[in-house]
């Protein structure tokens, strides 16, 4: 089990930087997709944040009870 949590926390740090990248890239085009989920995109992003923070804070957790 311990050894596949750093693999999940890269999924989640790979998730949210796709969602980064995906938000800025439809910010500087100011299109109509932008418009519509603009919202959405940034929740997304913040919640993979906190995904992967509580991920590493796991792993920090489980490495400090041994």
């Amino acid at each position: 089990m311990s050894s596949f949590l750093p693999f999940l926390l890269i999924f989640a740090m790979l998730a949210t930087l796709i969602i980064l990248v995906v938000g800025l890239i439809n910010f500087a085009r100011n299109g109509p997709f932008y418009q519509k989920h603009s919202n959405n995109l940034m929740r997304a992003r913040v919640i993979g944040q906190a995904v992967a923070l509580l991920i590493f804070a796991l792993i920090m957790g489980l490495a400090g009870m041994e």
